[in-house]
């Protein structure tokens, strides 16, 4: 199996886990990479899920950022305002988080009822 069937299964898992806990009542956030630069952890359309309590599943980045995705994902749940997350190994906020592949990406975090 290539890489990129791999993302494409686990991407449609991610949607069938936000499913099955919007069912079981929680409220989430889909995390989604939206923009890529030079040499970047995960393709674009990769997905992460959280909800309220700071379970997750999927990812955007290979681990480098999630953590940064994950508590901003909290905020969005909370207030309900998506918001587009950027990093890039010149951010600082970048190489706090560890993304320091030589690339740049933007992730989108929308709150889901």
């Amino acid at each position: 199996m290539t890489s990129i069937a791999w993302d494409a299964v686990a991407d449609r898992d991610v949607i069938e886990i936000a499913e099955q806990w919007l069912h079981q009542g929680r409220r989430i956030a889909i995390a989604t990479v939206v923009e890529t630069w030079g040499s970047a952890p995960r393709p674009v359309g990769s997905q992460l899920v959280v909800d309220d309590a700071g379970a997750f599943e999927g990812s955007v980045s290979g681990g480098c950022v999630e953590g940064a995705v994950i508590a901003e994902a909290a905020d969005v749940i909370a207030s309900g305002h998506s918001r587009v997350m950027s990093f890039g190994v010149a951010d600082e906020t970048a190489w706090q988080v560890g993304l320091s592949c030589g690339g740049r990406i933007a992730v989108y975090v929308e709150a889901i009822s």
